[in-house]
């Protein structure tokens, strides 16, 4: 078993199963976070973690605990202590991470909204590999309490179904309240050489959709992820390497090298990457200002065999992570028998926004598992 790390007995009172992702507390259980490092000495947890009100006041059931890439710190999904989520598309493939579990979960039927983690991708990643609807958060706007930190500053909780309707009940499990507002019109296509079959299939779906799209250019994009990733490993080391540094054994070697890579960030360099994020938040307002949504390919690629794994950055999540913004990563058709996937990416706040013109690609442009 792979998907996840533990099933619990939870029947739903009102029909709604939930998953969630096993760096996130669940009273009377351990949160292994995919590592041996803390797997080793879990304790069952004292209560939920905050962002789970929503689900126990709903009567939601949850399923289980999810398998996720180890302590979230990476974007393949594949887990050496717990193993790896099988991929709908062929157990020879990535399923994508590090909310990988949570994701799986819900393509195969095993849930109805899995709930994961986004710091640079790990909501969306996996949903755009696995042919799934994922929504990363704004910032703050779902609680952390009870949530194992990965770069706080960045850190986020998102919901992930197998359709923009699931989402949006993930949402308000969430956020209780949360509902669907208008649908955006105007849209700003960014073009950054993804493979060109994904970048087909994303002007195919705003077309059916019948959006007005506007062709933008983003000169700070390549300094975003630049930034984006020296906070993630900068923090990351601040709030994990007591784990590499005392258990290095009990760690695998993929997220050792890693750590490797986070202790050598130094002070100064986060420092300044701080200070990039806030010139990146004030450049996308100022173009959300001409647009009211980016749309984007998730990911460039098509999720690569798990022996190739390293070939495939994320680098199309990490901007919508350092501007604290939220983000939609949504299948859409292609020819072929994986579906690319479209990211809305809008101002902080904007979830609704997204959500609703998300269901109107879908309704024009969707693609599922059947």
């Amino acid at each position: 078993m792979t998907t996840f790390i533990v099933m619990l007995d939870d029947p739903p009172a009102h029909g709604i199963r939930v998953a969630v992702k096993d760096c996130i507390d669940v009273a009377g259980v351990p949160s292994t976070w995919g590592s041996k490092a803390v797997a080793d000495h879990a304790e069952p947890a004292p209560s939920d973690a905050a962002c789970l009100a929503g689900v126990r006041a709903a009567g939601a059931g949850i399923v289980g605990k999810t398998n996720l890439h180890e302590l979230c710190f990476g974007s393949t999904g594949v887990n050496p202590w717990f193993g790896t989520p099988r991929n709908p598309f062929g157990e020879h493939l990535v399923p994508g991470g590090s909310s990988s579990g949570s994701t799986v979960a819900v393509v195969t039927g095993e849930a109805d909204v899995g709930i994961g983690t986004d710091t640079t991708g790990s909501v969306r990643t996996p949903a755009a590999w696995c042919g799934a609807v994922g929504l990363r958060t704004t910032h703050g706007r779902v609680p952390l309490g009870g949530v194992a930190p990965l770069a706080p500053s960045l850190d986020t909780v998102g919901p992930i179904a197998r359709d923009v309707r699931g989402v949006a009940l993930g949402m308000s499990l969430l956020d209780p309240g949360f509902t669907a507002g208008d649908a955006p019109r105007v849209v700003g296509r960014v073009r950054l050489g993804a493979d060109p079959i994904i970048e087909a299939a994303v002007d195919e779906a705003l077309a059916a959709a019948e959006v007005e799209v506007v062709e933008v250019q983003v000169p700070g994009w390549d300094a975003a992820v630049a930034a984006g990733r020296t906070i993630l490993f900068g923090e990351a080391w601040l709030h994990l390497s007591h784990l590499y540094l005392e258990r290095p054994d009990a760690i695998g070697a993929e997220v050792r090298g890693r750590f490797e890579l986070a202790r050598q960030v130094t002070a100064a360099q986060l420092s300044r990457a701080w200070a990039a994020q806030a010139a990146w938040k004030e450049e996308l307002a100022g173009l959300l200002q001409r647009v009211q949504v980016l749309a984007l390919p998730t990911h460039r690629s098509f999720p690569p065999p798990i022996e190739e794994r390293d070939t495939a950055p994320n680098d199309l999540a990490v901007p919508a992570a350092l501007a604290s913004a939220p983000s939609l990563a949504m299948p859409v058709r292609t020819a072929g028998p994986i579906p690319a996937s479209l990211q809305l990416l809008g101002a902080p706040g904007s979830e609704e926004a997204l959500v609703a013109l998300g269901v109107v690609v879908e309704a024009a442009a969707g693609w599922s598992h059947g």
